[in-house]
């Protein structure tokens, strides 16, 4: 899977919810709301103030796409 800021939240944990611990230590504890199954990565870290691209450079390095 590759990831971008306009990945759905959702649809990253359907694919491998191991990565949730990703989300959670950046301050996005509401995982199972269905905000986040429709929230793109860029959507969420704007609301929770963090950087997307980090963010993205984390959960592409997990997934194999360095």
């Amino acid at each position: 899977m590759i990831i971008t800021k306009n990945t759905i939240i959702g649809d990253i944990l359907d694919t491998d919810g191991t990565v949730a611990p990703f989300f959670l230590e950046i301050g996005m504890h509401c995982l199972g709301c269905p905000s986040a199954r429709g929230e793109t990565i860029e959507e969420a870290c704007m609301v929770h103030g963090t950087n997307a691209d980090e963010l993205v450079a984390k959960l592409n390095k997990h997934f194999g796409n360095e």
